[in-house]
């Protein structure tokens, strides 16, 4: 999948990991058109943005990440969503994050090639599945 273009929303509590993040997606041809820090702000906006990924911190004040993937889901079946998780993450949280429709995973610190690798991945099987339902 060519990621040239692809808009997505960067949902982190923390501005130096969205800028880190930024700084991946930007560099392998993504467009970064939003920036939030809550859950609540990451399902009110994004029906506003429309992106064509997400990538959800799991750990964030307010609703949780997978909270927020779930409400995003409710809204919006069609949403690609890949949660992000500190190495702190339990193995119990991803599964709950890939149960409540997060495409895959992505472990913090941040490997660059695989983060690309799997956000291109989870968009890949995201429009291999779209062109399936039509």
């Amino acid at each position: 999948m060519n990621s040239q273009g692809k808009k997505v929303m960067i949902v982190d509590d923390s501005k130096a990991m969205i800028m880190l993040l930024k700084r991946i997606l930007e560099g392998n041809g993504y467009q970064i058109i939003g920036e939030v820090q809550s859950g609540e702000e990451a399902v009110a906006r994004y029906d506003e943005l429309k992106p064509d990924l997400v990538t959800m911190d799991l750990i964030l004040p307010g609703i949780s990440g997978i909270d927020a993937v779930k409400r995003i889901l409710q809204n919006d079946p069609k949403a690609c969503i890949v949660a992000v998780s500190s190495v702190g993450g339990t193995p119990e949280k991803l599964m709950e994050a890939l149960k409540a429709g997060a495409r895959n995973v992505i472990s913090k610190p941040f490997n660059p090639e695989k983060v690309v690798k799997i956000l291109n991945d989870a968009l890949s099987a995201h429009s291999a599945l779209l062109k399936g339902e039509k």
